[in-house]
């Protein structure tokens, strides 16, 4: 298949992970395509960078429950990659000859996609994962790596050296090259942490790939494997320092506080900003209703949502009923739920189609907490019914019906 011309620059965006850390809201979803902030999915967030840079040929590389992120995505046209040269690419894994195989690693499933990058014939090749809430402009990352010569250049942000050790740690000289590069160190010498955001010049990337496949000891990964062997050969690898907002959502932890940062006026996340929008495919939902006795305080009500009771510090998202005497707080309930009348749901993510019955608890929390403390996050998971009455303690992920039905049954 050929082209009459070249990119300089693709995306390559890994999107296949399992998402375990968020429990039953990735048992049924690919991590990517889980809700946030109330009328958008995580994997929106690239995606809407990739085309606010002017990088439009992305491959999306699926493997793990793969259907409801390819649907999301489809052509491509909400985020304008319906192209007819580049655009939006789905990847899975695919058979060679008898047999197939998985992705094995963030390396090999790049690898596995060389022939699609090949026919694009790309000078730079972007790597960006799926579960990262940001905006970024790459347009400038690529200038930078241009200027610095670069063969590989990784994103970086300053987090508190106490913090560090979490992430994967970048030694550098004064000019940011790179000429450590630390794993979740122990005691780490800097506190320039990894985005795991990472451009490379293809030629270059592309011989570490086929090397690293070669490699019977590699697991095939990008921060274990191909950035170390670079790195020992002596190649040019440059930090880009980043200073916007950013925040890894692969724990529920992470999810609900970056869901309540939109909350949060002092958090630099402006997610209406029109000079770069974050595009969504949505459904059409009507105009919300807001009942003459609900009480709104600081939250979010998108639309298609019928509100007749109490929510504050939360996230809603379309196609939601709160009922009467309801309470929501610090809560994220994701579309097409139904709270019935005089439930309390708190400190609780809540997957999309669940219906918590009347005067049902979920996130109830009987202990006591110090100051700027809250109690562990609950989870419920996707379609599940919480009968009426029902008590969900703080922290439970639950991931089966809670009916009367449901006990005699077991």
């Amino acid at each position: 298949m050929g082209f009459t011309k070249n990119k300089e620059m693709i995306a390559m965006l890994l999107a296949g992970g399992q998402g375990s850390r968020l429990g039953v809201l990735t048992s049924r979803v690919a991590k990517p395509a889980v809700p946030f902030g109330g009328k958008w999915r995580i994997i929106d967030f690239p995606l809407s960078n990739c085309v606010n840079s002017g990088v439009d040929t992305i491959g999306v590389l699926t493997q793990y429950q793969p259907l409801e992120l390819n649907s999301y995505i489809g052509n491509g046209q909400p985020w304008d990659l319906d192209r007819l040269y580049g655009g939006a690419f789905i990847l899975p894994p695919y058979v060679r000859g008898k047999e197939g195989e998985w992705y094995k690693g963030t390396a090999n499933a790049i690898f596995q996609n060389i022939n699609f990058i090949d026919m694009y014939n790309p000078e730079y090749v972007l790597i960006l994962s799926g579960d990262h809430i940001y905006k970024m402009d790459y347009n400038k990352m690529l200038e930078y790596h241009k200027e610095k010569g670069s063969d590989c250049t990784i994103a970086v942000m300053r987090v508190p050296i106490e913090e560090a050790s979490r992430f994967g740690v970048l030694n550098t000289t004064d000019d940011l090259k790179i000429y450590e590069f630390e794993e979740k160190p122990p005691q780490p010498k800097s506190n320039l942490a990894s985005m795991g955001i990472y451009i490379f010049t293809w030629a270059k990337l592309k011989e570490y790939l086929i090397k690293d496949e070669e490699n019977v000891n590699s697991s095939n990964d990008f921060g274990h494997d191909v950035l170390p062997a670079m790195l020992n050969d002596g190649n040019n690898m440059f930090a880009y320092e980043f200073e916007g907002y950013w925040k890894d959502v692969g724990t529920v932890e992470s999810l609900w506080e970056a869901n309540m940062d939109i909350l949060d006026a002092n958090v630099p996340l402006n997610l209406n900003a029109p000079s770069w929008k974050v595009y969504s495919r949505n459904n059409n939902y009507p105009p919300q209703f807001i009942g003459e006795d609900a009480v709104l305080k600081n939250c979010s009500i998108t639309e298609g949502c019928e509100v007749y009771g109490t929510v504050e510090n939360s996230i809603i998202f379309p196609g939601v009923k709160i009922g009467e005497g309801a309470v929501v707080k610090n809560a994220v309930v994701m579309p097409d739920c139904v709270i019935e009348d005089g439930a309390v749901v708190e400190y609780t993510i809540v997957a999309a189609n669940v219906k918590i019955g009347k005067n049902a608890y979920v996130g109830k929390y009987e202990g006591e907490l110090n100051e700027g403390e809250h109690p562990e996050i609950a989870v419920i998971g996707q379609d599940l019914i919480i009968g009426d009455g029902e008590v969900v303690a703080a922290g439970a992920a639950v991931s089966e019906n809670m009916t009367s039905e449901a006990k005699e049954e077991a």
